[in-house]
């Protein structure tokens, strides 16, 4: 699917227009949708635009060591809500837990002990470890939102004792083989953009080293073309359930934290960031190192993101998560996800549920139930936007609720000794067949 030719010349105006008033060497975006890239601009030409060269990707690295640790989670070899003592034992700031960590919220400082990281070599993780002091914890947990680069380090210290393995060999062998990012890697793969810092007076470029950040690297140390990025773009809104269960995408989604108090426009949940756009909500993370800049931004519902680069380390009056948000709105306004076409059931539901489907009253409220899917779904009709309750049978007459208000309520069917269903008691709230009757 291709994107209209305005929407097109709108992109690459904003684009042209970041990377001139921005002076970046070069400015890259391009739009994903339903898996696929469906538009690539660039501008400059220190390199020229080109999907499959390599550019830094920053902090967008820690997007995927949360993938790293929630698959864990799901295997049942860490909990969330572990202390961070239960697998880097002894370290002072052990209290913490891995959630608190995940999401900013635990009040580490930003940094690690030493050098500016960024731009220096990094140690191995028992330096780290050993440098970190219990007066690294800024704030109590919770108390308020504190970007971290610090816990990420952590983190990533937890996979490693967690694998027994280095870091970067879980990360590719759990994700990158798996999902075909073979141009992302741990150091760059020429091509790649060499990163600068412009000079503000004289306007020339000082290009900027490449370090190995060691310890500090599941923090932000690789690299990914624009194709590849757009890849991970494409998983984070719609996974493969081999990798990671989409149950357990969207679980990364939910707020840890706000990290905006006074608007609500900004959080974090477990490794993503989360930024809202009116009534939209975008997942994603931006990412910076010395000489680089990168964004990606995703709106999950309509499986549309925004991936970028610039290899200039700071925008003049942009910022490119910005420009990547603004543009992932230009295309969901000019081009809003066509509806899908409707398709009848492959079979009719079983008996147990067919007689559950029709129109159900509580307290005058209408409701009604069909049959979608595999699922029991059951509809207000006093609030037809609003999120229908899908149900799942879970034993005889007894049903799991899997969206809306009563996610995670039981469903459980009364009859009359002839067997007919009676009455659906949703969490204590009885519907029957007539308004005008009590169960």
């Amino acid at each position: 699917m291709s994107l209209l030719p305005e929407t097109k010349r709108r992109i690459d105006t904003a684009v042209a227009r970041t990377q001139a008033n921005g002076r970046a060497p070069s400015l890259i975006m391009a739009v994903v949708r339903d898996g696929a890239m469906v538009h690539f601009a660039g501008a400059g030409d220190e390199p020229d635009p080109d999907p499959d060269r390599q550019y830094r990707i920053g902090s967008i690295s820690k997007t995927m060591t949360a993938v790293l640790l929630m698959q864990l989670r799901d295997e049942g070899r860490i909990g969330l809500d572990d202390p961070l003592e239960r697998h880097l034992p002894g370290t002072p700031v052990g209290a913490v837990t891995l959630r608190q960590l995940l999401g900013h919220a635990a009040g580490l400082q930003r940094e690690p002990e030493g050098d500016w990281w960024e731009r220096s070599a990094g140690t191995d993780l028992d330096t780290l470890l050993r440098d970190v002091t219990a007066d690294k914890l800024a704030y109590a947990p919770h108390r308020t939102y504190h970007y971290s680069n610090l816990a990420y380090g952590l983190l990533g210290g937890v996979v490693e004792q967690i694998t027994g393995q280095p870091w970067a060999t879980v990360l590719g062998s759990r994700l990158l083989e798996p999902l075909g990012l073979h141009r992302t890697t741990y150091h760059p793969t020429e091509p790649f953009a060499r990163g600068y810092v412009v000079h503000p007076w004289h306007e020339t470029l000082r290009e900027e080293p490449r370090t190995d950040t060691g310890a500090m690297a599941p923090a932000g140390q690789l690299w990914s073309t624009t194709a590849d990025l757009a890849r991970w773009a494409a998983f984070l809104a719609d996974p493969d359930p081999a990798v990671l269960a989409p149950a357990t995408l969207t679980e990364m989604t939910a707020p840890v934290v706000i990290s905006d108090l006074d608007s609500w426009t900004s959080g974090h949940g477990l490794g993503l960031e989360l930024y809202r756009d009116g009534d939209r909500v975008y997942v994603g993370h931006g990412g910076s190192m010395p000489g680089y800049l990168a964004a990606l931004a995703v709106h999950r519902p309509s499986r549309t993101a925004v991936v970028g680069y610039a290899n200039a380390y700071g925008l003049r009056d942009a910022s490119l998560g910005g420009l990547a948000q603004h543009l992932l709105t230009l295309v969901l306004d000019a081009e809003p996800e066509p509806p899908r076409p409707w398709r009848a059931n492959a079979a009719p539901p079983p008996a147990e549920a067919a007689d559950l489907t029709g129109r159900w009253w509580w307290m005058g409220r209408e409701v009604q139930a069909a049959w979608r899917d595999g699922e029991l779904v059951l509809s207000r009709i006093d609030q037809p936007a609003a999120t229908p309750w899908r149900f799942t049978p879970e034993d005889t007459d007894r049903w799991r609720g899997r969206s809306g208000s009563n996610d995670g309520e039981i469903l459980a069917v009364r009859r009359d000794p002839d067997g007919t269903a009676r009455a659906l008691d949703i969490a204590t709230f009885v519907f029957t067949r007539d308004p005008d009757r009590l169960a």
